[in-house]
Parts: structure tokens; C-alpha cells; sequence
């Protein structure tokens, strides 16, 4: 599972024009579901995500994490995350789960996000065509990868 963190002023996600969900100070999340991603890889990013200084404390220095500063999350799936761009110029997305396997697992990121963040997230809808904004604060932007623990 890949997860690019975006700490986030301001974001949003719209869906044919609807406003489907927004945050203010927070991270917005854009998360790729591949077929070997385990309960386990959920866990363990959810919890890294949560718990990461990414914030600022009374020196300016990152040193808070999302807990710590009370903040939002908004998740979005994005399976374009697992592009394979080693042959040709059309990226292949054949590392991305299929829906069937995909959807139970970002449900599932869902409310282990919610767990550990003790509050409800902002999402977008798995497989629609979205339109995300973004008011990326630093700007910080974090990949991380559940199979490189690094």
C-alpha cells in the first residue's frame, strides 16, 4: 500500500461538481491498494500517519503530529499510485487491486483511521472521477510505502 501525505491548510474533493468532502489544517491522503496489501499494511500505515511530526510546535519546529494539533484527515483513493512506467509511455496500472479487493480495503483504512484519530475522516469515492484541491502547507509531501518500511 502506498500513501502520499499531503500536509494540507486547506483541502477538498468534488464529485461531478458536488462537494463530497473537505478539511482545514490537517493531511490529505491519496492511498493505492494493491493486491498483496494486508489488514496488517492498514495498521501499520494508519498508526505512522497519525502519530508523524509533521506539524509545528511553539519553535516552528515539526515536532507535533496530527493528534497533537487536533487535525483532519481527508483520504482519497488513487490507484494511479501503483503506475508502472518501465516500458513504453503508457503507464501500466496491472499492480493495482481490482475493485473487488480494493474497496473492502479502503473501507477498512477508513475506520482504522477514524479509530486511531479518534474522529470521523473526509473521503472521496473509491473509482469516481474526482476533483481534488489542494492548499499544501510547507509544502510537505510524504511517500510512504507499506512493503519499504524504511
Amino acid at each position: 500500500m502506498i500513501v502520499v501525505v499531503q500536509k494540507s491548510l486547506e483541502a477538498s474533493v468534488s464529485i461531478e461538481g458536488n462537494l463530497k468532502g473537505s478539511i482545514g489544517v490537517g493531511l490529505m491522503l491519496l492511498v493505492g491498494i494493491a493486491d498483496e496489501d494486508t489488514t496488517e499494511d492498514i495498521q501499520w500505515l494508519s498508526r505512522k500517519v497519525v502519530n508523524m511530526r509533521l506539524f509545528e510546535d511553539e519553535s516552528g519546529v515539526m515536532n507535533r503530529s496530527l493528534l497533537e494539533v487536533d487535525g483532519n484527515i481527508l483520504l482519497i483513493s488513487q490507484f494511479t499510485l501503483h503506475a508502472s512506467t518501465k516500458k513504453g509511455n503508457r503507464p501500466s496500472y496491472i499492480k493495482a487491486a481490482k475493485p473487488e479487493i480494493a474497496i473492502p480495503l479502503y473501507e477498512q483504512m477508513i475506520a482504522q483511521l477514524e479509530a486511531d484519530l479518534g474522529k470521523p475522516i473526509e473521503t472521496g469515492e473509491f473509482g469516481a472521477d474526482m476533483k481534488v484541491s489542494l492548499v499544501n502547507d510547507g509544502p510537505v509531501t510524504i511517500i510512504i510505502d507499506s512493503k519499504n518500511r524504511q
